[in-house]
Parts: structure tokens; C-alpha cells; sequence
């Protein structure tokens, strides 16, 4: 005899998970939150928090309209978040500056000016002379910039730790510490194998980031093809007037808090599912950072971040019910923009699960592109 049920089972506790946990417990499913470290220690600690759609998404692609549409959910989803568990999250919306340091560099910046242009969202192309007065800790080398005043950041961990107290509330049981090595169904049930026992659900949500492909899941001979890709972030303490906004160049960003804190990432590194910090990626990117902003050179180190996050081959989130086994649903692979596409995705999956309603926004994110996973 299988444990007892839970109605669902959401497997990893990162931003995605925490989110798909608390809004299906929200709507009144029965729901289980596990995962082998506390929530939002995987990937999630290691993200910078920033909400940028215009900058991760190209002309084309189905994710811009899916990033956009779950960037305008923020403001209710940290509100509700923050009301919910009594977590203060830190949120702002003072948008965005990506700068270029060589006049050719600008061309790019015009290109997504009229993308943004022909979508009606507000953007403008600076020179080099108004790029410093709007960001006064600029290089005197930069040639201009684009300001996009939509953009903006959350502290993705205080969000996360939020979500996972909502769910709590609403009667999660949270379970940490309980690495999953297997999924199969048994009868109606779906069992999931943990180093510390077995869970029993009608359905499985999972969410476990760069780990989802290396789950052993009976009767599918594929697994998703999610890869981790290492990211590495720096913490500095920076000293005088900080800077007014996130702050781009091409080969890192710069994210300013009020506590004096600067974040700095983040690198992109195929290194399988090593999460060490390394010196050549905290020299590169704090070299980075002082091209950019020379002031930082003053900075204090507070040390380096390490998240591993979940790519997939065509750079797109993997949503939607498994087509061998109907009652596995994923939620992975949000690669670079967990934290912008967690209200979005939480919400889809709720309506999908629970309402049985498919939003036509899941048809390119659908698992059988990558076949019978």
C-alpha cells in the first residue's frame, strides 16, 4: 500500500517551485513542496532578481510575449507574496540602462529600441554625455546607452523564502532535505522516491531545475534535456552614491540596493554540476564591472554566488504535461529568467492542473518537442 496521498507533489523548491507550490495550495489542491535543500538554495540564491524582459527576449521569440505578460503580473504576486507570509521582499521598478562602450556596439541598442518601438513600450537611445548624467558612475568611454524604464529587480531569495511561507500557509507540507530519485505511477497514484521515503500524490509538478533530467522516471525511456550552465555572481560592498538603476554593459550587469549592496553577474559557464566559485570568474567579472563603472574598483568584496541554471537546446522553459504519463507535469528549464516567469508559470500550470485550461502561450513550451520525455 502506498503512503497516504497528496493531491499534488511539486518537486524542487526554487522560485519556479515555491511558486507553482504556493498558488496550487492557494486554489485549494492538497500539495507536497520537496526538495533536498531549504527552498530557493539552488539557482534561485545565485540570481541577481532582475525583471528585464526586453533585454533576455529576442524579436521573435515566444518567450517576449510570455516574459512581458508575467513581468505585469509582478507587482500583485510580490504583494500577495509579502501579504500572505509577513516576508518583506524588496522590489523595484526603476528600470534599466544597457550602455555601450564602443560607438559600433550602439547599433544593437538601436535594433532593440525598435523593437520596443514597434510594441509601444517606452525606450529611449541615449549618447554618451546623457548616459553619464543618468548614471553618474559611468565610464567617460561609454557611447551611449538605452534606458528602459519598465525594467526593474526583486530580491529573488527573500521572494522565494515568501512564496514557500504562503504555501505553507495555506497548507503545504514543506519537506527539505529529501533528495528525489525517482518518479513512477502506481495505480491512480504517482510515487515519488526521496532518500528519506516515499510520497504519494494523484500528480507530480516537476520543477527541479538543472536536476529535472536526472530524475529516474518509470516507463519514459527520454529524459527532458536540461543542462545546468554555471553562473557565478559576486556581493560587493560599495561605499559613497550608489548607482540609480540596473546597469548593463555586454559582458555584465551591475544591480544596486539600498543596504549598499552591489551584485555583480554573472558568468555563463558549461562546467557540468560543479557550483564552485572560481578565480578566473570572479576576476572576470569584477574586471567587468570596474570597465564599466570605475568606482568599484573601491568596492569591498562580500563574497561569490553559485547557481546552476537549468538550460534547455532551444533556450526555452519546458511547461506542460508529460505525454507518456498525463499526471507528470514540468516546469523547468527557465534557464536565465526563473524569476521574471515564475507568477506566469505558476499561474498557467494552477489553470492547467487545476482547471484543466491549456493557455495557447504553452504550445512552444510543450515537453513533446523533445519527444515521448
Amino acid at each position: 500500500m502506498p503512503p497516504h496521498a497528496t493531491d499534488i507533489i511539486v518537486v524542487g523548491a526554487g522560485i519556479v517551485g515555491c511558486a507553482v507550490a504556493s498558488e496550487l495550495a492557494r486554489r485549494g489542491a492538497s500539495v507536497q513542496l520537496v526538495d533536498e535543500r531549504p527552498a530557493g538554495m539552488g539557482a534561485t540564491q545565485a540570481s541577481a532578481g532582475m525583471l528585464a524582459p526586453y533585454k533576455e527576449a529576442s524579436a521573435g521569440s515566444p518567450l517576449l510575449d510570455f516574459a512581458v505578460r508575467s513581468l505585469d503580473l509582478f507587482d500583485d504576486f510580490v504583494t500577495r507574496a509579502s501579504s500572505e507570509s509577513g516576508v518583506a521582499v524588496p522590489y523595484r521598478r526603476t528600470g534599466t540602462i544597457e550602455v555601450a562602450l564602443q560607438e559600433g556596439a550602439m547599433g544593437k541598442l538601436r535594433a532593440t529600441a525598435a523593437l520596443l518601438a514597434s510594441r509601444g513600450v517606452a525606450a529611449e537611445i541615449v549618447d554618451g554625455h546623457t548616459a553619464r548624467g543618468e548614471e553618474p558612475h559611468l565610464t567617460a568611454d561609454v557611447a551611449g546607452g538605452l534606458l528602459i524604464p519598465a525594467h526593474g529587480f526583486v530580491a529573488a531569495g527573500d521572494l522565494t523564502r515568501a512564496l514557500a511561507t504562503s504555501a505553507r500557509r495555506h497548507g503545504t507540507q514543506v519537506i527539505e532535505g529529501g533528495r528525489v530519485v525517482r518518479i513512477a505511477p502506481a495505480g491512480g497514484d504517482m510515487l515519488v522516491a526521496t532518500e528519506r521515503g516515499t510520497l504519494a500524490g494523484n500528480a507530480v509538478v516537476l520543477a527541479a531545475g538543472s536536476w529535472s533530467g536526472q530524475i529516474d522516471i518509470a516507463g519514459l525511456v527520454a529524459r527532458v534535456p536540461v543542462r545546468p550552465v554555471r553562473g557565478q555572481l559576486l556581493r560587493l560592498g560599495w561605499n559613497g552614491a550608489a548607482l540609480r538603476r540596473v546597469t548593463w554593459s555586454d559582458r555584465c550587469y551591475l544591480v544596486p540596493w539600498d543596504d549598499g549592496t552591489l551584485l555583480v553577474g554573472a558568468t555563463s559557464e558549461d562546467a557540468g554540476f560543479d557550483e564552485r566559485a572560481t578565480a578566473a570568474g570572479v576576476r572576470d567579472l569584477l574586471e567587468a564591472a570596474c570597465d564599466v563603472v570605475p568606482h568599484a574598483w573601491t568596492a569591498g568584496f562580500l563574497g561569490a554566488r553559485v547557481g546552476l541554471r537549468p538550460a534547455t537546446p532551444d533556450d526555452l522553459p519546458i511547461i506542460g504535461a508529460s505525454h507518456v504519463l498525463p499526471n507528470l507535469f514540468y516546469a523547468t528549464g527557465h534557464y536565465r529568467s526563473g524569476i521574471l516567469l515564475a507568477p506566469l508559470t505558476a499561474q498557467l500550470v494552477a489553470d492547467a492542473m487545476l482547471d484543466g485550461r491549456i493557455d495557447p502561450a504553452l504550445a512552444a513550451l510543450r515537453p513533446q518537442r523533445f519527444g515521448d520525455v
